[in-house]
């Protein structure tokens, strides 16, 4: 099983190498691991004491930040080496200035993974959510190096847990402790006989806290929103506007601001063609246009999180698609949140959905039922799931100071 592992590893190179002449997103992942153990011996010190933490892409980034925060206030004897599997994320955070040392992991081939762990030494290694390298747990493993698991979820359909998955079984044993989100995994866990489990819940919550605690000040917004109720419709899809916006042109007595998780200009024109009311653009407007105008379409990164804040109710795209997207970043502002059907493999939505801060719509209808009933004003329904989305919040914080407790006082033995 282990040869078989190791080739899948080669030949999942090989397929990214190949496709990298016609895909810049693969010829990123190539070109970005080729100089990773040169660009480490030139930044890693003798007696460094590092901690390493490995993250597949920016979801999983935004999981360990909040720890590496936590690890910078409480213990800054340690530097930090992040490592990234997805250049989607890599790309994004590579001059993330939370770490000494951001790079791409090398492939988990045995080779790759006794040099990274003889160079990089780590005094303790965190891997976050998904993260499962055979080749790097077990050399950690005889490394003696305290290594932990965060924020993991584990589902009955995984490798892990199935009659053939002996060998796969075996990685999880390199672990010092597995930090998981719920007690579905850890019974999972018990099932096979892995017993050093916490249920701690998800890191990411502590991330939306401070997100909010630290959200900006945005005039354009503001002068938008005046004494307006205002649906924020964060990282919308074309399947999301397809009843977003009727909904919207017709209903006079709300504000729209639209953030489309795509804003390249073929995108943001769809939208404006489809709008009846009038608009501005975010980045083409100041806070005496946006005053007179209904809908605010956000065409630029990195302000979403800051702009819930301003509004009664968020719809979170990509329900239509794949998967939603991050519905904490707004429900952290107490904003009842709507989404599409393709929601149930995220814990958060389902448990808000159950507490009631959260609704499921399966086609236009569904949308306009619940919206007609949210923004009404003074709507018993909005003030009920406002309090159930941010109690839900705040009673899912604390992730991080369990997993430092547990770790540091581990470690120390």
């Amino acid at each position: 099983m282990k040869l078989i592992y190791n080739l899948g590893i080669l030949l999942y190179y090989a397929i990214v190498y190949i496709v990298s002449f016609f895909d810049d997103k693969a010829k990123k992942f190539i070109e970005g691991r080729k100089n990773v153990f040169s660009f480490l011996a030139e930044r890693i010190v003798y007696n460094d004491k590092f901690i390493w933490m490995h993250v597949s892409s920016l979801g999983e980034f935004e999981q360990g930040r909040p720890i590496i925060e936590a690890i910078r206030r409480e213990h800054p004897e340690y530097k930090i080496i992040l490592t990234f599997f997805s250049p989607s994320g890599y790309e994004v955070r590579k001059n993330y200035d939370g770490a000494e040392i951001v790079c791409y992991l090398p492939m988990d081939t045995s080779w790759n993974a006794k040099r990274f762990v003889r160079l990089v030494n780590p005094s303790i290694a965190i891997f976050i959510k998904y993260e499962f390298w055979g080749n790097y747990l077990s050399e950690l493993k005889k490394n003696k190096v305290p290594t932990y698991i965060v924020s993991a979820i584990f589902r009955d359909n995984q490798v892990f847990f199935r009659p053939y998955g002996g060998w796969y079984r075996s990685f999880l044993y390199n672990f010092e402790h597995l930090f998981v989100q719920d007690e579905k995994s850890r019974n999972l866990l018990a099932s096979v006989g892995i017993k050093n489990v916490s249920i701690v819940g998800d890191t990411r919550f502590d991330r939306v806290l401070a997100i909010a605690k630290a959200s900006k000040e945005l005039p354009i917004v503001a002068a938008f929103k005046a004494n307006n109720r205002v649906l924020v419709a964060g990282s919308s899809w074309p399947k999301d506007e397809a009843f977003l916006l009727p909904y919207f042109n017709e209903h006079s007595n709300m504000k729209l601001i639209i953030a489309p998780h795509e804003i390249h200009e073929s995108h943001i024109e769809d939208i404006v063609s489809k709008l009846k009311r009038p608009y501005v653009r975010y980045s083409k407007t100041t806070p005496e246009e946006a005053a007179k105008a209904d809908c605010l379409i956000i065409d630029c990164f990195g302000l979403l999180s800051s702009i819930y804040r301003y509004g009664e109710v968020a719809y979170v795209g990509g329900g239509f698609g794949v998967g939603i997207h991050n519905i904490l970043e707004a429900a952290v502002y107490g904003m009842p949140v709507v989404f599409g059907p393709n929601y149930h493999k995220f814990r958060e939505a389902v448990e808000m959905v159950k507490v009631g801060g959260a609704f499921p719509v399966n086609d236009g209808n569904d949308f306009s039922r619940v919206m007609d009933d949210l923004m009404e004003v003074d709507s018993d329904s909005f003030q009920r799931a406002s309090a159930e989305a941010r109690q839900f919040v705040s009673n899912n914080c604390g992730a991080t100071d369990a997993v430092l407790k547990a770790v540091f006082k581990e470690s120390s033995k």
